[in-house]
């Protein structure tokens, strides 16, 4: 529950923060690309906060997504992520990337028209849907992943994902380029 009050919270802190700089919800969604209707629900709490709403947003105010959002100092502070934009997709490392596993969050916009290629190289994979729908092509197999639900594969199988749409698809990937797999330990 403390999560949900959290996330309730969003929408007072984007509000503040475009009237702290004299921004009206036409003047941020003209800048933005996002609807006025969606701005006003975000801020109001009726729309959820995804990435792909509180990033150009970020951007915008020239604000840390954390600070943006008010989210608690976590981890190593060293470790500064970057959200990075290739090809619409946004990636959000969320690992050092020195250790043998590498995390990271993906935010994929609707793309159900765009061909997906196929990769092939040494590692495992393991994506887990947080929300969206995904189509993963597994060498010939063409499966489709919803929220809640997560792939793991061998990365030497010809292998690519994209979004099906109609809502952005976000995942959690975790890979290994040493082909170790995930565990998981069922409580008793």
């Amino acid at each position: 529950m403390a999560h949900d009050d959290e996330l309730a919270g969003i929408g007072d802190r984007l509000r503040a923060i475009r009237e702290s700089r004299g921004m009206t919800l036409r003047a941020v969604s003209g800048a933005c690309g996002i609807s006025i209707s969606t701005l006003s629900r975000l801020e109001s709490g009726s729309r959820r906060a995804q990435l792909d709403l509180l990033l150009p947003l970020a951007r915008l105010y020239r604000l840390p997504l954390d600070d943006l959002v008010g989210a608690p100092a976590l981890g190593d502070p060293r470790i500064h992520p970057r959200p990075r934009l290739r090809d619409g997709v946004v990636t959000v490392p969320l690992s050092g990337g020195t250790g043998s596993w590498e995390a990271f969050k993906q935010v994929h916009p609707p793309s159900p028209d765009k061909p997906i290629r196929q990769w092939v190289h040494p590692g495992w994979d393991w994506i887990y849907v947080i929300s969206g729908r995904m189509r993963l092509l597994l060498a010939d197999d063409d499966l489709i992943i919803g929220a809640g639900e997560a792939a793991e594969f061998d990365t030497r199988v010809p292998h690519g994902f994209g979004n099906p749409g109609p809502d952005a698809l976000e995942v959690l990937c975790l890979f290994n380029a040493q082909g170790a797999r995930v565990h998981t330990r069922a409580s008793a």
